[in-house]
């Protein structure tokens, strides 16, 4: 199974014990915009995949200039956490492979797209997302693109994600480097075989 790192480390760490699986972290960051960063306009994911709304860009006038900034910026942190985070299975060892991808809420779905739209690159199998908590818009996102999505809570009102929970505090590489290895990871030298499931 994979986990959106950071926030989805936690929900991935307890399904993974629970379900005796390994657990792999995949890199998606969020591309907000400069004066708020928490609202997306698109997310990049590990393979290159790059989610933008072009509707929400337009409307909202940005520049392609800012777009194209927001990537680079994005892309860096995204490939220091893939430094830092200690060596994963290539996606390229995911194809054919059924997956459960988790994250810690989805409040519009872009980050999952991003993630998703980098495992259907690598041919992965069916994929069920599973979340504690998630939008009606992310719900509607979402569905369509994978075999199943696994939820508690899907409120009519969302704001964001951190507001279902008591705590929800940010994780920093440390810590996520804490909870990987409590955690069996895939191998990075052998691919796995087709027929095999998470």
């Amino acid at each position: 199974m994979l986990a959106l790192a950071r926030g989805g480390l936690p929900i991935g760490v307890a399904i993974a014990r629970r379900l005796g699986l390994p657990l792999e972290p995949l890199i998606v960051r969020k591309l907000g915009l400069p004066a708020f960063p928490e609202f997306a306009i698109g997310a990049i994911a590990s393979g290159g995949i790059c989610v933008l709304d072009q509707d929400v860009i337009k409307a909202l006038k940005v520049t392609t200039e800012v777009v194209d900034q927001l990537i680079l910026v994005q892309r860096r942190v995204l490939a220091e956490r893939e430094r830092r985070y200690g060596p994963s299975v290539p996606l390229s060892h995911l194809k054919h492979r059924a997956l459960i991808v988790c994250d810690d809420g989805m409040a519009t779905g872009r980050s999952m797209q991003a993630a998703i739209a980098a495992l259907r690159a690598a041919e992965a199998g069916d994929i069920t997302v599973a979340v504690p908590v998630l939008s009606r818009e992310a719900l509607q996102r979402v569905t369509p693109l994978v075999r199943q999505v696994r939820y508690l809570l899907c409120p009519p009102l969302f704001d964001a994600v951190g507001q279902w929970y008591r705590k929800f505090p940010q994780l920093g590489d440390n810590e996520v480097i804490s909870l990987l290895s409590q955690v069996q990871r895939l191998p990075t030298h052998v691919s796995v075989s087709s027929k095999a499931s998470t």
